[in-house]
């Protein structure tokens, strides 16, 4: 096989058809996978945070994670495709929400418990409802409206610990708000990978926001000159290794999380979002010594609650977000 001709494969044949099919197991195994790799970056992540900037942890994940997205769509012979848009702006658009939503919630995964960051972190599918509802004018009726509210109380009690004093200059209580802020324009990057998924293929929404974020987070390199504390450092062998591990999880929970996709509905493998919450106790607990606080648990299981009843309405009404989840990026786990 000649050079010309392996680059004609990579450029213009999609992956078949076959590639997607019903077997719902494989699609939860390989979603519980992702979840697992989004927590080994989220360990590496938080202690990375210790030494190094959110900027240039922010870069890390993108850049160091970019190559694993790369081999998968070059897998699927769609690495030219991938680069193939007529919607630059929309891809520029779900980018900076996108790295925007990622810079709060790694500041938040630094400056809270992992459980607590973990639990704020749910708010986002009940965002997106409301999102949906005021932006793309979907009709939400009385049993979602409902069970938006019911999360939404689960949230506030998940944030009474942080916030219950009053005391909005110290850092949990910051943390506890960069959170809230951060699950809102991860609500607002799913709206617009909607909208996305209606005209671009999966490959390009994925491979334009790798690329694109790690772009626009060299833009954090400056903040150093005006907060000293953001300034990007030159790691030593472990903290490097932190780093790469950083992008590369993050990299293969992607791979793993779009693949879970492509054997089943958003509907069937959805709800196995919510095992991030036992990684976060038990990754709190044995490597951070943080043990969740009674309103933590009993607020985040309101919200998972919530959750899963949003999901399964959706999938009553036939709203299949199949597509979008598979083209979505997660901010932090």
């Amino acid at each position: 096989m000649t050079l010309a001709s392996v680059k004609t494969r990579l450029k213009r044949q999609p992956a078949p058809t076959g590639m997607t099919r019903h077997a719902p197991m494989l699609g939860i195994s390989l979603k519980l996978a992702s979840t697992i790799a989004f927590f080994v970056m989220a360990t590496a992540l938080k202690i990375a945070a210790e030494t190094v900037p959110i900027g240039q942890l922010v870069f890390a994940r993108n850049f160091f994670g970019l190559f694993p997205v790369l081999l998968m769509v070059a897998f699927r012979g769609e690495l030219g495709l991938a680069f193939e848009t007529q919607n630059p702006k929309g891809h520029l658009t779900r980018a900076a929400v996108g790295l925007s939503a990622m810079v709060c919630g790694f500041t938040a995964l630094y400056l809270l418990p992992l459980p607590d960051a973990t639990a704020i972190g749910f708010a986002t599918p009940l965002i997106v409802v409301v999102l949906a509802f005021f932006l793309l004018g979907e009709q939400v009726r009385i049993y979602r409206w409902s069970a938006v509210g019911v999360g939404f109380l689960g949230i506030l009690v998940v944030l009474s610990p942080h916030l219950g004093e009053g005391q909005l200059d110290n850092a949990s209580a910051l943390g506890a708000l960069i959170g809230v802020t951060g699950a809102g324009f991860a609500a607002l990057a799913m709206i617009t990978v909607r909208k996305l998924c209606e005209t671009e293929r999966t490959s390009t929404i994925v491979t334009w926001f790798a690329g694109a974020a790690t772009l626009l987070s060299l833009l954090t390199i400056p903040l150093g000159l005006f907060a000293p504390g953001q300034a990007w450092v030159w790691p030593d062998a472990s903290t490097a290794g932190l780093l790469v591990l950083i992008g590369l999880a993050g990299g293969v929970g992607q791979i793993f999380l779009t693949q879970s996709y492509r054997y089943a509905e958003a509907s069937t493998i959805a709800p196995f979002d919510y095992v991030n919450m036992l990684w976060a106790i038990i990754v709190g607990w044995l490597i951070f010594s943080e043990v969740p606080v009674t309103e933590v648990v009993l607020g985040a299981m309101i919200v998972i609650a919530a959750g899963i009843f949003v999901i399964y309405r959706e999938h009553r009404l036939g709203l299949d977000r199949t597509k979008a989840r598979r083209a979505s990026s997660p901010s932090k786990s």
